[in-house]
């Protein structure tokens, strides 16, 4: 992250959406999915720019709902812990604090209401998992 830098802009939700990809896709719990799913890159990370642009700048570049494209892919409930890890890991490093805070919020958010949603018997209560890298 910039230290410098308390605002969040464009370049930082770019560069959060890029880096997120770059580790998330690299992990072999999640390759295959992504290799199945994306087949423009840069189209994705301009979709998911304009998500998190809706999300912390309140642009109105993202329309529409994340959670039907999701519910097509091969997803286990625990993609969702590992994704999480990465976008945690990712925000902290290029968000300042309190933007991080939120795109991570936001986040954990969305993995709950996915789960709930996408898995018959999964209950959020259930759960006692809140990995962090490294973990």
């Amino acid at each position: 992250m910039n230290m410098e830098s308390t605002e969040v802009t464009e370049q930082t939700i770019a560069e959060l959406v890029r880096r997120f990809y770059e580790n998330a896709a690299a992990d072999e719990r999640l390759k295959a999915i992504f290799d199945g799913a994306i087949h423009d890159w840069d189209h994705h990370h301009r979709v998911v720019e304009n998500f998190w642009s809706r999300t912390l700048l309140n642009t109105d570049r993202y329309q529409g709902s994340p959670y039907p494209i999701h519910t097509r892919l091969p997803l286990q409930i625990e993609h969702f812990d590992i994704w999480l890890e990465y976008f945690r890991q990712t925000a902290r490093e290029v968000l300042p604090g309190e933007a991080a805070d939120r795109a991570i919020g936001r986040a954990e958010h969305m993995a709950e209401s996915f789960k709930v949603g996408m898995f018959f018997d999964y209950s959020p209560a259930s759960t006692t998992s809140c990995a962090k890298p490294g973990d």
